[in-house]
């Protein structure tokens, strides 16, 4: 038997959203988690391709390689890519790595709950319950996310800009665009292309967000991102869900007690 290379992965899924997650791959000495990540940018990339891919990989799998971090005080520094490749940051993927390193074994429960997680958008402080050796619940504080600028036109279309990991255009439903339900999936599809091609004639984006805010007041909305290449995403995100949340309540002038 010849063996050249060999990977182990543990695939978690985060209301959702699917990631593979890595941990033992092979790396050489480095000085700083960018300089890594660009080894694995380069060296790696065909392997980490081949990992999102088999095995039962799709388009929407996301890819957690998680390493020793050179800093003391934190747990597990992690790199995220997709099939686009490197990610700078990826919420759920954060709950992923800690959920697989507490319920693996690889890092011990403690009685505080608290530990730290490095990425290349910094060093998160992650609060993880456990219980019965399961996580339970994780929670950490999210980066800046910001309105640019409202009530732009484009046709018969008014749409929202904002600011997160990447600027989204965000679309309150009205009677122009179709329910937010699994039934209108394939009109919404269309309507999703017709409208990102729209809005991208005079707004550089590649994101969109129809937004249902109609049960604001229970603390409840719909919303269906959409990707520049035609692709729905099939669950919410951690993202998608702030930019949402944003949009609705600047909108609207609403604040929520716990949205």
């Amino acid at each position: 038997m010849n063996i050249q290379k060999m990977y182990t992965a543990v695939d978690v899924h985060v209301n959702g959203e699917a990631f593979r997650v890595m941990k033992d791959v092979p790396c050489k000495y480095y000085y700083s988690l960018e300089q890594l990540n660009e080894q694995f940018s380069g060296e790696l990339a065909e392997e980490m391709k081949l990992l999102l891919n088999e095995p039962r990989g799709f388009i929407g799998l996301n890819g957690c390689i998680v390493v020793p971090s050179i800093h003391n005080e934190v747990d597990a520094a992690v790199l995220f890519f997709n099939h686009e490749g490197s990610i700078p940051l990826h919420y759920g993927g954060i709950v992923a790595v800690i959920t697989m390193l507490l319920e693996s074994g690889y890092l011990k429960k403690r009685e505080s709950n608290q530990y730290k997680i490095e990425t290349l958008s910094g060093i998160f402080s992650v609060d993880a319950y456990v219980e019965n050796d399961e996580v339970v619940s994780v929670s950490f504080e999210s980066k800046l996310c910001y309105m640019i600028e409202t009530n732009l036109k484009v046709g018969n279309i008014s749409y929202s800009l904002i600011q997160a990991d990447k600027v989204y255009a965000v679309v309150e439903k009205d009677t122009y665009s179709p329910e937010i339900s699994i039934e209108n999936i394939s009109k919404l599809k269309k309507w999703g292309e017709a409208t990102l091609q729209s809005i991208q004639k005079q707004s550089l984006i590649k994101r969109l967000i129809l937004v249902d805010s109609m049960q604001k007041e229970k603390n409840h909305i719909k919303s269906i991102t959409f990707h520049e290449d035609n692709f729905i995403v099939r669950s919410p995100g951690f993202v998608s869900t702030i930019v949402s949340y944003v949009h609705t309540l600047f909108k609207n002038d609403y604040i929520a007690d716990k949205p």
